[in-house]
């Protein structure tokens, strides 16, 4: 049994020098011989509001420095049982969303057929779409746990048919999604009508919104979600603009009232179990947090993702 690759530790190499890639893993230039790689797609030419999340790949993999290999609180050991790297981006067309998303779909087939599972760093929330394209080919038609402030089922925007607030009415359309094991976590904010969740709701989606979840602990709706989805192939798609803004502001369309820290990481932790193909991390747009803790809390949300891949043990 080969070696698996190991995060450097800061003992080794202090966490502020050293290999800018995610939790300071070896890169790699094939997923062939991964259980889990993380890729980054650098695009927000999808965004309607603030642009900026091109650059939370860079920043994303610069805040995960400071995570270490354990998780002291879940007792997941993921580097223990699986041999994960740091795929690189997906080389984007800057200047054609259409082709753009044609790169993408085409690289995550050339993942998923090595038989790696993807973790995300976006990029706006366009990217879900080529995703799923990719995913479904392999294992069909998928569930999904989705966190976001918003539902992304517009039909269109500006005439457009492929945007960040689009994605997953094309899924559907497309035959990607399984709608009564697909939940939206997180929805909220103002709307252009009273209808605006009428449509995932007609597809069967199970809706979330954050003001019925307020101040509650979300190990109970996790529990729901588990029962619901079973063993079907599951997409995990978390838009950091899910997260209140007073903990996550660096996105480009935030919304108040959403979900605290501590609920996202019940969210993702509530995640172990379910039959995961996938999952990402969308939407962190560094310019808008100078402190870099909206790309530092991603880092570590997309550590958790990791911690609850099908595989990963708890000692």
């Amino acid at each position: 049994m080969s070696a698996k690759n190991q995060p450097l530790g800061g003992n080794e190499m202090p966490r502020f020098g050293g290999p800018a890639t995610m939790l300071r893993l070896p890169s790699a230039d094939s997923a062939a011989g991964l259980d889990a790689g993380f890729i980054g797609v650098p695009l927000d030419i999808g965004t309607s509001n603030r642009a900026g999340a091109r650059f939370g790949p860079r920043q994303i993999r610069a805040e995960s420095a400071l995570i270490r290999p354990y998780n002291l609180a879940t007792g997941a050991a993921p580097f223990d049982a699986l041999q994960v790297a740091d795929l690189g981006d997906v080389p984007i067309n800057t200047y054609s969303l259409e082709k753009s998303v044609a790169i993408i779909e085409a690289f995550y087939d050339r993942v998923l057929g090595t038989g790696c599972k993807p973790l995300t760093m976006g990029g706006d929330h366009t990217i879900a779409l080529p995703i799923l394209r990719a995913l479904a080919r392999r294992h069909g038609p998928l569930a999904l746990v989705h966190v976001d402030a918003h539902a992304d089922v517009n039909d269109d925007m500006f005439g457009e048919r492929i945007a960040h607030g689009t994605p997953f009415r094309r899924a559907v359309e497309e035959g990607l999604l399984q709608g009564p094991r697909v939940f939206q976590i997180g929805l909220r904010a103002t709307g252009y009508a009273a209808d605006d969740f009428d449509w995932p709701r007609a597809q069967g989606f199970n809706l979330v919104l954050a003001h019925e979840i307020w101040y509650q602990s979300l190990a109970p709706l996790m529990a729901r979600v588990r029962e619901t989805i079973g063993d079907a192939p599951c997409y995990f798609s978390f838009d950091i603009d899910g997260i209140d803004p007073a903990f996550a502001g660096g996105t480009g369309t935030p919304e108040i009232g959403g979900l605290t820290v501590p609920q996202a990481l019940e969210i993702v932790r509530g995640c172990r179990g379910l039959n995961l193909v996938g999952a990402d991390l969308v939407e962190v747009a560094p310019p808008y947090d100078t402190s870099g803790n909206t790309a530092l809390l991603g880092a570590n949300l997309l550590y958790e993702m990791l911690c609850v891949l099908p595989g990963v043990p708890l000692r």
